[in-house]
């Protein structure tokens, strides 16, 4: 067998001996750590300091030492390279198409992250059906109740899901035990052992239906701004918005006017548009609730993910083929 050497850009906190343990079928072990930048990173992937890469674990947070993996940094990485695994549900950050034209395969943690994210979508929903923000702030500052409001239940009310995806089911599952009755819609319907009950309808009839809205699909060119203006003004009055996907999915500026005119009530956000600024007009809402990009943010889960991602790079150095490889190059295959 060839050299097949690997590389781990940023850092692992919750397996590092799994993956030392990778040095047993790898030729080489290679470390880029947190701390240095793109420039210093396409240096050394230029002079050959990664002679034989063959495939490389690409940390949670790495993406602010690389940059996102585009044509250029692409072009600086050993033509050896194969396969990127990289630690995150999320991968917009890497330019797939890209890739694939090289021939490079590439891995993410569907799976691991369903769960922890589900549960704080839930966390974010019911907060904004309680309009929890106004009471969580009035008590810290001493004002009791504040500019109290009644909340909502979630019993009876439609929660619609763009996205049916694991961690969408996840979502549904934990909602059905609210009582809350489960819409989504997917670019295809899911076979009804994987709906679990649920309703498949159009994206205009989850829009028009839904009391509560969860964001729950993948950033890509396509579903970039989803969500603006346009589908605001077709929900219901009163609807509440929940993304625990990826920012851009909203039209950020299109939501604070949606909530400024009470089209809608209340939002529960994970992820902004440009992270990690946030909208002023979201900041200044008390009918929000925020948090700083937790969904995964677990000890078991980060365990989970980096476990996973480590499972993909040694299915590559031993059978040259990935577990959970992303569905777009899934379908390249499919479609060959």
């Amino acid at each position: 067998m060839s050299q097949r050497a690997a590389l781990l850009i940023g850092n692992i906190a919750h397996a590092r001996k799994e993956w030392q343990d990778v040095g047993q079928i790898a030729s080489k072990l290679y470390e880029y750590p947190e701390g240095g930048s793109r420039d210093d990173f396409l240096s050394k992937c230029k002079s050959g300091v990664f002679e034989g890469l063959f495939a490389l674990y690409r940390s949670n947070d790495s993406n602010k030492v690389t940059g996102n993996f585009n044509d250029e940094l692409l072009d600086a990485l050993p033509k050896s390279l194969k396969y990127i695994c990289h630690n995150g549900a999320g991968y917009d950050n890497i330019d797939i198409e890209a890739c694939t034209k090289r021939g490079i395969s590439v891995s993410s943690t569907p799976i691991a992250v369903n769960d922890a994210t589900a549960d704080v979508g839930i966390f974010l929903m019911l907060g904004a059906l309680r309009n929890i923000t106004q009471s969580f702030q009035a008590v810290r500052q001493g004002n009791w109740r504040g500019n109290f409001a009644l909340g909502h239940d979630p019993k009876n009310k439609t929660l619609g899901i763009l996205g049916m995806g694991g961690i969408g089911q996840a979502m549904a599952h934990r909602a059905k035990a609210f009582g809350m009755k489960i819409q989504y819609h997917n670019r295809r319907q899911l076979p009804a052992s994987e709906e679990d009950g649920a309703k498949y309808v159009t994206f205009e009839e989850l829009l028009k239906t839904s009391d509560v809205l969860s964001l729950n699909l993948s950033l890509n060119a396509k579903t970039r701004h989803i969500i603006g203006k346009a589908q605001f003004d077709k929900m219901k009055d009163g609807v509440i918005i929940v993304n625990t996907a990826r920012g851009p999915l909203i039209d950020e500026a299109a939501l604070v006017d949606a909530l400024k005119s009470g089209k809608v009530w209340t939002a529960g956000l994970d992820v902004f548009e440009e992270e990690p600024k946030i909208h002023p007009g979201l900041l200044e809402a008390e009918n929000v609730v925020l948090l700083p990009h937790i969904g995964t943010a677990t000890f078991e889960t980060q365990r989970d993910m980096e476990l996973l991602v480590l499972d993909n790079l040694k299915s590559a150095i031993k059978e040259e083929k990935l577990l959970t490889q992303v569905p777009e190059q899934q379908k390249e295959k499919a479609n060959i």
